[in-house]
C-alpha cells in the first residue's frame, strides 16, 4: 500500500462526464455534501453512463453488477446548490470485473474535489454467479479506458 498522500486528477483524467444536481438534503450539518453522498454519486454516473450506451439494462438483463470494493478520496467541500460533473473512466478490466475511477468537480473546476473508485463484479441475474464481461460492455469499457 501507498503512503504518498494522493492529490486530485484534472479533469483530462476522465473520460466521460455527466452532471449531477445537488439536492437540498446532500448537505449535511456542516454545510456541505454529506460523505456517503459522494458513494451515491458514483453508483449513478456510471450506471447511467452504461445503461445510456446500451451495456446495460437493469430491468430485464440477464447481467447484473454488483459492487464490492469502493474507496474515496476527499480534497474540497461541495455543497447544494451546485452542479457537480462526474468525470468516469476505467482503470482495469478483468474477465468478470470492472474497476471505475470516478472524479466528482465542482462545476467549471480544473480538478476534481473528490475522487475515488468502485469495483463491479458481473453477475448473472437468476445464480448471482460471476459471469464474462459481454461484447456491449467491453465495447463502452474501451471508450472509457
Amino acid at each position: 500500500m501507498s503512503s504518498a498522500r494522493p492529490t486530485p486528477q484534472p479533469r483530462d483524467h476522465y473520460r466521460a462526464f455527466r452532471p449531477i444536481t445537488t439536492r437540498w438534503m446532500d448537505n449535511d450539518i456542516y454545510g456541505h455534501v454529506n460523505n456517503v453522498v459522494y458513494y451515491s454519486w458514483f453508483d449513478t454516473a456510471v450506471n447511467a453512463l452504461l445503461i445510456e450506451r446500451g451495456a446495460l439494462d437493469i430491468h430485464q438483463g440477464g447481467t447484473i453488477g454488483f459492487v464490492v470494493e469502493t474507496q474515496c478520496n476527499y480534497f474540497a467541500p461541495l455543497a447544494f446548490p451546485q452542479t457537480i460533473e462526474a468525470g468516469v473512466r476505467v482503470a482495469h478490466v478483468g474477465s468478470s470485473s470492472v474497476r471505475y475511477e470516478v472524479g466528482l468537480f465542482a462545476e467549471g473546476a480544473p480538478t476534481a474535489a473528490a475522487q475515488g473508485h468502485f469495483v463491479h463484479v458481473y453477475v448473472d441475474r437468476a445464480t448471482q454467479r460471476p459471469v464474462a464481461l459481454s461484447a456491449a460492455l467491453l465495447a463502452v469499457l474501451d471508450t472509457l479506458r
